[in-house]
């Protein structure tokens, strides 16, 4: 099996000497050491803040015409791009919902982002590993596909405009909008539907602490005059039609985990930790929930004669979702089974998910080659014309790449009022039974942690951000 080509020693520590933000965690020192390796490339769309938008290739989009010559030498010796999807070894990330979009101007002159496909490949030592790249949706003799055979700083660039993109997505899609808006849509209301001796704001109210106002700071740093989003490649309004394209998209089974990972294939893929803890989660929360929801209605009749949790889920419904009968979110519930789902992904929501896409930020964006929200040169037209003059043109200049990592810092930091998944210092509940439940659920989220603590003490990258010990109770931050 031919080995993908790697840059040299002295190419990766030129770059990571103009670009590297400081060093102070394990984490970040393994990111700058491994950023420009493939294996850790396909790892980032598994653990990294970004592990929502691979899915299995079990047939190729007619507008990316990958070859079996082209892949060969990176498959399994004697294998083919054929088996290979048929086996299960293939996967997708497109970013086809960015096509199109108009990207921002710097200095006068118009940026570049890049809708781009890339194909990853699970090879026999189970790591994920990019295998072709097409950086734009059309194919055409100016939007070749990059190979790992390619001279390597074509193959880098390219898998710097992959990652371009997937920052913007990352950044405004699913940490702002999937959980900071989202959180902040429940919390309203919440707030409005329920009075405050209702269970069901009594089970909820703990996980929105914080977030309205945390949202209001996180919307002037993200989306106002010198917001990293405003100043990004796409650019303010770039931004909010990419919001807009995904919330008309977005669907009630693609916020429960269980139903999404299924959805993209990703249930037997290797070492994929997001999937194995965030699972975990969202089966002790629904078993929580269900303890909590079962207590106080018995049957489906309690839930039909619950007229604030009915206009709980049709404010929901209306304002969060605004009325999109196809995206399958509830406009009212039915029997308790669907009070308990909808809850569950509320509250995995607003804890476990923002986790998964905040924790880590300053990990992997800390690094501007790495992650970054601003390139400067065009994509790669064609092969063999870049150099590393080329690469350290493309990316962000110091300033910006300070201002990212430092505003990175402040999302992943942990403040003085840090209050963990599962601990409620304010006790909403006075009868014995629920207060039961919350300690059976305190002692499952102990258990896991302690797991995931064992599990981890065998990794070289640990992963942490599923930790319940390392989850906030709430979108703060």
């Amino acid at each position: 099996m031919a080995k993908t080509k790697e840059l040299s020693k002295h190419t990766r520590n030129k770059i990571v000497d103009l670009h590297q933000a400081e060093k102070t965690e394990s984490a970040i020192e393994y990111v700058a050491d491994h950023w420009m390796e493939d294996d850790f490339y396909g790892y980032q769309f598994l653990n990294g803040v970004n592990p929502g938008v691979i899915k299995r290739c079990s047939e190729l989009p007619t507008n990316f015409p990958v070859t079996e010559e082209m892949v060969k030498p990176f498959l399994e010796e004697g294998s083919s791009l054929q088996k290979e999807m048929e086996k299960g070894n293939m996967f997708l990330y497109d970013q086809k919902k960015m096509d199109g979009i108009p990207p921002a101007a710097y200095n006068g002159e118009p940026l570049h982002v890049t809708a781009g496909l890339c194909l990853l490949n699970v090879n026999p030592e189970n790591k994920l590993m990019p295998i072709a790249i097409q950086l734009n949706q059309q194919p055409s003799e100016k939007n070749p596909i990059f190979l790992p055979s390619d001279p390597e700083t074509d193959w880098l660039l390219a898998k710097i405009f992959i990652k371009n993109a997937d920052c913007i997505d990352h950044q405004s899609v699913h940490h702002l909008m999937r959980t900071h808006l989202l959180a902040e849509a429940f919390a309203v209301a919440t707030l409005r539907s329920f009075p405050v001796i209702h269970p069901i704001y009594k089970l909820l109210f703990p996980h929105f602490w914080h977030t309205i106002d945390s949202n209001a700071n996180v919307h002037l740093s993200l989306l106002g005059p010198d917001g990293i989003l405003t100043n990004s490649s796409l650019g303010f309004d770039g931004i909010i039609e990419l919001m807009r394209r995904d919330l008309s998209e977005m669907t009630y089974s693609s916020l429960c985990l269980p139903e999404n990972i299924a959805a993209r294939g990703l249930e037997s893929i290797p070492n994929f930790y997001y999937r194995d803890d965030g699972l975990k989660l969202w089966n002790i929360i629904q078993s929580f929930v269900k303890a909590v929801v079962e207590h106080y209605y018995p049957s489906d009749c309690e839930v039909h004669r619950d007229t604030e949790l009915q206009d709980w889920i049709s404010e929901v419904f209306t304002h969060g979702f605004l009325g999109n009968k196809a995206s399958g979110f509830p406009a009212a519930f039915h029997t308790v089974e669907e009070v308990v789902k909808f809850t569950t992904m509320v509250i995995f929501t607003a804890t476990v998910q923002h986790a998964a896409v905040n924790s880590g930020q300053y990990d992997y964006s800390s690094l501007a080659p790495n992650n970054s929200l601003l390139l400067h040169k065009p994509p790669p037209t064609t092969k063999g014309q870049s150099s590393m003059k080329t690469v350290l043109e493309t990316l962000p200049n110091v300033g910006h790449s300070v201002r990212l990592a430092a505003f990175t810092w402040f999302l992943s930091d942990r403040y003085a009022d840090y209050i963990p998944l599962g601990t409620y210092p304010e006790e909403q509940f006075d009868e014995p039974e629920p207060k039961q439940m919350i300690k059976e659920f305190q002692a499952a989220l102990s258990c896991l942690s302690e797991a995931i603590t064992t599990r981890n003490s065998h990794l070289e990258l640990p992963y942490t951000y599923l930790d319940p010990a390392e989850i906030e109770n709430s979108v703060c931050t």
